[in-house]
């Protein structure tokens, strides 16, 4: 795995051993940021962050700051590492905790640009969000966001992508067995 483009082009990220943390294919992440076109001075918002390669992705194209969201241990440390290897301490903040917590009591004071989503695919079924975190995003997604926000979805293309108060499901792109659904606030 791979940073695609931008400044840090090239450089190599770690991943946790085992199959609990789903990294951003390469190729999806390329056609991902070849939809969003630019990040420049964008404040992200990276939800079940995994190895970081989302919001790394963003900071290299030129995002001004982003705050992961991660409490899996391997994930977290793999997530750490990157950000230490990379030097991005600077313009990053990890939060070491459940994303349904995070936007349950949103603990930034600052609103997001971008939002990069990508839960565990077994929590949309039938087109929802599995309870708890249908009621954390229901009730602190779009309180997180700055007018004209984008909310990127990562999700199994055998699920729809679920409504959300508050923002627009913009379109839904289909890559293999993975689905980008693009919401707007």
């Amino acid at each position: 795995m791979r940073v695609i483009a931008g400044f840090l082009g090239g450089r190599t990220l770690v991943a946790p051993a085992g199959a609990r943390t789903r990294p951003t294919a390469d190729r999806v992440r390329e056609a991902l940021f070849s939809v969003l076109a630019g990040v420049e001075g964008d404040a992200v918002l990276d939800l079940y962050a995994g190895t970081g390669a989302l919001g790394i992705e963003a900071l290299s194209r030129g995002a001004a700051h982003a705050t992961f969201v991660e409490n899996a241990r391997a994930a977290l440390q793999a997530l750490r590492q990157n950000i230490h290897a990379l030097e991005l301490g600077e313009v990053t903040t990890v939060l070491p905790i459940a994303v349904e917590r995070a936007l349950r009591a949103p603990p930034w004071r600052e609103g997001f640009d971008l939002v990069f989503l990508d839960p565990p695919y077994a929590v949309i079924r039938g087109g929802r969000f599995t309870d708890p975190l249908a009621k954390a995003v229901e009730r602190g997604l779009t309180s997180s966001l700055r007018p004209g926000a984008r909310v990127i979805l990562e999700h199994t293309s055998e699920e729809e992508a679920p409504p959300v108060s508050g923002i627009t499901l913009e379109e839904t792109r289909v890559y293999g067995d993975t689905s980008l659904s693009f919401y707007l606030r």
